[in-house]
């Protein structure tokens, strides 16, 4: 009874619940920073299936979620659609674009391929500056505001529910596709790639599903964003996005579900805390991010398991210095691993 109570589905259930009736009492400004958690909750789920199940430490997902706001956001201005119609064609765009950048991913790993999808982030950002015949240039352009009319609320609260509506979604999705064959895949292809192939699973085609399902995640984050601030601008997705979102991750728990939510979740608060302090967030930031990997590699997650029962995942978890020297996890039983698993804790 205590690990159902205690758990972390259980967490998972009280947050969103929590979090449903957030419009109903909370102040508009509250409103707002919770949308943005499930925002950006969407956005480290998507980073960790490629970062920390598939083992592909690539940086270019700040570039996806501006590929997503862009494409939804120009798809409504001028392309005239809906939304509705807008919204997945964004998200299929920046999936579509992250598939891509699967085929660097086949030759390079490690820091080689963290420095070609962080090259490809700057590049992405210097064409929504530059390229100002589509994206407006550095000035950026506004969105139709959704009307929200004939369910009987507010744009913003429409926009809220929509959110918290495929933010539940989205991470029932992420918790039974890596707990299926796809995410054994995932893992196989992270832990050895040559042991990978000898058991039969196609390198080409899950590294180029784990980069889809993350363009598609970081893309549909991108059109909501766009949707919440009735605007889209460049700034909105520079380096320190970059920076942010991979802390999310490794201070969550790179290779959790659970992780990503409590990364986000923890982010999101401290980015708020820090609002009127902005050379203090990416000092924070980047201080968080060091400290997780010497210290706590296993994030926040890791943690939480050791006092609260029912945490525990299916899923075998891998610090982000393995990652970025493309080493796979130590052998369970071997004394390196122990310590490993003592510093995670």
């Amino acid at each position: 009874m205590t690990r159902l109570l205690l758990g972390h589905r259980s967490f998972l259930c009280y947050l969103f619940l929590g979090l449903a009736v957030v419009p109903l009492v909370a102040s508009p400004y509250i409103v707002f920073v919770s949308n943005l958690l499930f925002i950006y909750i969407i956005l480290a789920l998507g980073l960790n299936v490629l970062v920390g199940f598939a083992g592909q430490f690539a940086l270019a997902n700040a570039a996806m979620f501006g590929i997503g706001a862009y494409g939804t956001g120009l798809l409504q201005v001028a392309g005239h659609l809906p939304y509705w119609l807008a919204l997945p064609g964004g998200s299929v765009l920046a999936m579509a674009i992250g598939t891509l950048m699967a085929l660097p991913a086949l030759r390079l790993s490690g820091l080689y391929l963290a420095l070609a999808t962080l090259a490809f982030a700057q590049f992405t950002q210097w064409t929504f500056i530059h390229w100002r015949g589509v994206t407006h240039g550095a000035s950026g352009f506004a969105t139709p505001e959704l009307d929200f009319s004939p369910l009987g609320v507010r744009g913003d609260v429409g926009v809220y529910y929509l959110s918290w509506i495929l933010c539940i979604l989205l991470v029932a999705f992420a918790w039974n596709a890596m707990g299926s064959r796809i995410g054994r895949a995932f893992i196989a292809v992270r832990d050895g790639e040559i042991a990978a192939e000898a058991l039969g699973i196609n390198l080409l085609k899950y590294k180029t599903m784990a980069f889809a399902l993350s363009g598609f995640y970081a893309g549909l984050a991108g059109g909501l964003y766009a949707a919440l601030l009735k605007y889209v601008a460049p700034d909105s997705f520079d380096l320190f996005q970059v920076v942010m979102h991979k802390t999310m991750v490794v201070v969550g728990g790179i290779g959790s579900v659970a992780g990503s939510v409590l990364g986000a979740v923890f982010l999101i608060v401290a980015n708020e805390t820090l609002r009127e302090f902005k050379s203090a967030q990416e000092i924070t930031f980047g201080s968080l991010l060091l400290l997780c990997v010497l210290f706590t590699p296993h994030g926040i997650v890791s943690m939480v398991r050791r006092l609260l029962p029912g945490w525990e995942e299916p899923f075998h978890a891998v610090s982000l210095l393995r990652l970025v020297r493309g080493q796979p996890p130590q052998a369970s039983g071997s004394s390196a691993a122990r310590r490993e698993r003592r510093a995670g804790e």
